[in-house]
């Protein structure tokens, strides 16, 4: 069972967000074939994956490999070009069990989108838990800052990311988003945000350019929640490319089919 909130009807990034898959939730059998998510190339972005339950173990052509167990990320920036592999370990095609992963495009400007490729796998201990709304929320920053805190990550272009889970009942108020476009997906659960109710598998249209988010959660509530400042440059993208440019895109599979981007992994 897969969900893709973005692109939507009507909504085609909420720039520099590009693209969001909800793979699951979901339960495998033991003895099962995995994740089918073999070798592919990336050019222009960074990809940015929330494994909620099971594993995912991630191998590219730069030499970075780990295995990442529930509650925790892959930060990937694909730069000027990386091949890699997102699958199931040994372990979970034996046993089986539950699935749940979330997977977010973000673009890059046209400064770096030839930057060297960089990894980082996260487990959920190496991520800040925060305690907001007098302990009914908390927060698992990503990156950017909260409160004195900052997330493992350095973003390159400054993207805030963060997960929140919320009990129900809970009231968080969420500021500094002026000039910033927000990301808002419901994992699960039910939250108000100003007079619209958002369930589960809804994504957030914000346009009204506050400075501050008030959410009301109706229910057990994890939201993906995230923020940056746009680029504003044209977005080109063919499959796994995403550059400003149709010529930068036919650079993108020339330089590929020429093994630019390294050996399959």
């Amino acid at each position: 069972m897969t969900h893709r909130p973005l692109p939507s009807p009507g909504v085609d990034l909420i720039d520099p967000f590009l693209f969001l898959n909800h793979h699951g939730p979901q339960s495998y059998a033991p003895h099962n074939a995995g994740l089918p998510f073999g070798p592919h190339p990336h050019r222009g972005f960074e990809t940015v994956t929330f494994i909620l339950e099971g594993m995912l173990t991630h191998r590219d052509s730069a030499g970075h490999e780990s295995t990442i167990g529930a509650g925790g990320v892959q930060w990937m920036t694909a730069g000027r070009g990386i091949i890699h592999a997102e699958l199931s370990p040994a372990a979970f095609k034996e046993r089986g069990g539950p699935l749940e992963i979330i997977q977010l495009w973000v673009n890059l400007p046209a400064r770096l989108k030839m930057t060297a490729p960089a990894y980082h796998g996260l487990q959920r201990g190496d991520i800040p838990a925060l305690a907001l709304a007098n302990g009914k929320a908390r927060m698992h920053l990503v990156a950017g800052r909260w409160d004195g805190a900052s997330g493992p990550v350095d973003s390159l272009t400054g993207v805030f990311m963060s997960s929140i889970a919320l009990e129900p009942g809970a009231l968080l108020r969420l500021p500094g988003l002026e000039g910033r476009n927000v990301l808002l997906y419901v994992v699960r659960g039910a939250l108000r945000v100003g007079a619209d109710l958002l369930r589960a598998f809804e994504m957030a249209e914000l346009d009204d350019g506050a400075d501050t988010l008030v959410l009301h959660a109706e229910a057990e509530t994890l939201v993906l929640f995230g923020h940056a400042e746009p680029i504003g440059e044209p977005v080109v993208s063919h499959g796994p490319f995403v550059m400003n440019t149709r010529d930068e895109i036919g650079d993108a599979i020339a330089d590929y089919q020429a093994g630019y981007f390294g050996k399959a992994v």
